[in-house]
């Protein structure tokens, strides 16, 4: 794993991935790197414009790229019902999901359907997302899903009395750690579940560390820190391409940057806290996501 890159990447033609997120930041960098290494990549992007903006930058710099976009908004169930409906009517297989999208402390909003809006983003659009294209990846051999976490996934305590807040005042730095502890236990239930059934699918991990991207826009002190301590985007996104592409992953991995506290570096396997590995709050998590999204694994 020494000084991992995209180097490392072996061809990947004939592999049909979706990536979350991906008209910019990591999600753009993740669907660069295995479009040029030929895989088919949807990209599943809220904004049109967007989306046809990253298309077009693609396709001029890696003129043979299969890459395409189809919408897909994580804050409307229904437009994450349409995109799975979408997508299996175009394709018959899925090697990789990267569950990239995100947004990071912006101001108290809900989703479409009344969900806090970092929690209905991060996690619950995502598990929805899962959910709806399980069965496409346990058809596929070979097969992953990755779940883009954060470090900080150490701050998040989930109060499953008031996961929306609506009895709090609103803390917007805790609410965006309560998601990505989410996503973590989202994903040891997950590897849990498909490991009970002997299932080939494997569900990891990644984190980018302290990357430079839009995602820290409402953010102040840490938007303003990213050009002097932050890494570049390609270094951000290699604990993700890792996760996805790299052999020797196995269910329940977690992959970060190896440096100084985890903030840059090539990618390494990663430890999440105690509370991120208690499997009866991934439990609970799971019981009350089926719940909200109505979608059941």
């Amino acid at each position: 794993m020494d000084k991992w890159n995209t180097n490392n990447i072996k061809n990947q033609a004939n592999r049909v991935v979706i990536v979350t997120g991906s008209s910019s930041g990591l999600g753009f960098e993740t669907a660069r790197a295995l479009a040029q290494k030929n895989a088919t990549i949807i990209m599943a992007v809220r904004n049109p414009q967007k989306a046809e903006q990253a298309l077009d930058i693609l396709k001029s710099t890696i003129p043979k790229a299969d890459i395409s976009f189809i919408p897909l908004d994580l804050t409307d169930l229904r437009s994450i019902k349409t995109f799975a409906d979408d997508f299996k009517a175009s394709f018959e297989r899925l090697e990789l999901l990267i569950n990239n999208a995100g947004i990071m402390t912006p101001p108290f909003g809900r989703t479409a359907d009344g969900f806090e809006l970092q929690m209905g983003t991060n996690h619950l659009g995502h598990f929805a997302l899962t959910g709806l294209l399980i069965d496409l990846l346990e058809q596929t051999q070979n097969s992953r899903i990755v779940n883009v976490s954060s470090m900080a996934h150490k701050m998040g305590n989930i109060d499953f009395d008031d996961l929306h807040w609506e009895k709090r005042k609103y803390k917007k730095w805790n609410a965006y750690g309560d998601s990505k502890i989410a996503n973590l236990h989202f994903t040891f239930a997950l590897d849990q579940k498909l490991r009970s059934k002997n299932s080939h699918v494997i569900a990891a991990a990644a984190h980018p560390g302290y990357t430079a991207t839009k995602l820290q826009r409402h953010t102040g002190l840490f938007s303003a820190l990213n050009h002097i301590l932050a890494q570049d985007v390609s270094m951000g996104a290699l604990p993700t391409l890792y996760a996805a592409i790299a052999p020797d992953v196995q269910g329940g991995d977690f992959f970060g940057p190896s440096g100084f506290m985890e903030a840059r570096g090539y990618p390494k396997q990663v430890k999440a806290n105690k509370r991120a590995k208690d499997m009866e709050i991934a439990k609970k998590l799971w019981d009350v996501s089926q719940e909200l999204t109505a979608v059941y694994f």
